[in-house]
């Protein structure tokens, strides 16, 4: 079984592709795996909708620079709205990138190892 981690990490989630208008979500995560991530929506995704996704972990996650993942996932499950509207969507990543920065390229090769052993 994969381990979640519970992190709220600023996100934006882009839905849509080039056939079809896109839609760009300012939001965070609730949890983060390496195979999977849980975030808000203010609308309802239907289960098998492909999304491109871009968090950042903070410096005070990387012991450094913040360092920014962007990864394609595909939507499984969503839950029912809470009482402020916001619609939980659990997705699974399907491949991801190290976004470059001034971060330590040392921090970003561990990294990219960590998630290739888990996937």
């Amino acid at each position: 079984m994969m381990r979640r981690f519970d992190m709220r990490l600023p996100a934006v989630v882009r839905l849509g592709d080039e056939n079809a208008e896109s839609y760009e979500f300012q939001t965070e995560t609730q949890n983060v795996s390496a195979r999977g991530v849980f975030f808000y929506l203010d609308r309802p995704v239907p289960a098998g909708t492909r999304c491109e996704v871009t968090l950042t972990f903070p410096p005070h996650i990387t012991l450094t620079d913040a360092v920014r993942v962007r990864f394609t996932a595909c939507v499984i499950r969503v839950e029912s709205p809470l009482p402020s509207q916001r619609i939980g969507t659990a997705a699974t990543i399907e491949n991801y990138e190290f976004l470059r920065s001034n971060g330590s390229s040392d921090l970003l090769s561990a990294l990219q190892q960590e998630w290739k052993a888990a996937n």
